[in-house]
């Protein structure tokens, strides 16, 4: 049995393997009082008037566990993992630097929406904001969700923004993810593809002297969306990495939620 879980483990990933871990030890760190969650969440004050420096890393992978939360939280990190896990393994095969590029930016823009609109735990927005980006990839594969329900995967973000809305009376952090994971998709892919405009992300090199890219992996779960007959093309580098794939509109096969 442990060595079943320490093979699942050591299967997931590099980059998703980090997060998910981290997000489950800053929890639990705080569930048993090793550290104070207070010193953890996002507040305006204690990062830029006091300089606690931290506080935008903490308050990616901290999540308050109590009988009320817990459900959630385990629901956030099936996401996490089954999401990031795809990506990582799909449209990012064997590029580790683009795909922690990618998390770094959706991170950044969260960090500053969350200081400006006080948001203090950004676990939520940047879990819908990776699934986003996954789900445009995927648009038209039909997911299953509770209750033998099944729709496109387009709308899937948007029905767990309509859950959390009407179970806990949230919403708006799940918003702020969408609309984040869209900014995203929009400049990478959408922009320069559909609409001829230039690159306007493009990966550090140091990302990739951190994590270089290697060859082989498991591909699948999304491809890029090529550009259209004209456009003005503007792919990244490397796009014969990105899985390809011929068509206007080659958005990539999914798999079915929960699988």
């Amino acid at each position: 049995m442990s060595s079943d879980i320490g093979d699942w483990y050591r299967g997931i990933p590099q980059v998703s393997r980090y997060w998910f871990t981290l997000s489950i030890v800053f929890p639990l760190l705080g569930r048993v009082g090793v550290v104070n969650p207070k010193t953890m969440i996002l507040f305006w004050d204690w990062v830029i008037n006091k300089f606690q420096i931290w506080r935008p890393f903490t308050a990616l992978v901290y999540y308050p566990i109590t009988p009320q939360t817990g459900f959630h939280y385990l629901i956030n990190l099936y996401f996490l993992y089954s999401y990031s896990t795809r990506l990582e393994t799909g449209l990012f095969d064997g590029r580790p630097g683009d795909f922690f590029f990618m998390l770094t930016f959706l991170w950044a823009c969260l960090v500053v929406i969350g200081l400006l609109a006080e948001i203090i735990l950004l676990m939520d927005p940047m879990v819908l904001a990776v699934l986003y980006v996954w789900c445009q990839l995927n648009r038209d594969q039909i997911v299953s969700f509770w209750f033998g329900t099944q729709f496109k995967a387009m709308y899937l973000p948007w029905i767990l923004m309509l859950f959390n809305l009407i179970l806990r009376g949230g919403g708006f952090s799940e918003l702020v993810g969408i609309l984040v994971g869209h900014l995203y998709f929009f400049l990478m892919f959408k922009y320069p593809q559909d609409f001829g405009g230039r690159q306007f992300l493009t990966t550090p090199s140091i990302f990739y002297k951190w994590l270089p890219n290697r060859r082989g992996g498991i591909a699948g779960f999304g491809v890029a969306p090529q550009p259209r007959p004209g456009g003005g093309g503007g792919g990244r580098p490397d796009d014969d990495d990105a899985g390809g794939g011929g068509g206007r509109h080659n958005w990539g096969r999914g798999a079915v939620l929960g699988q």
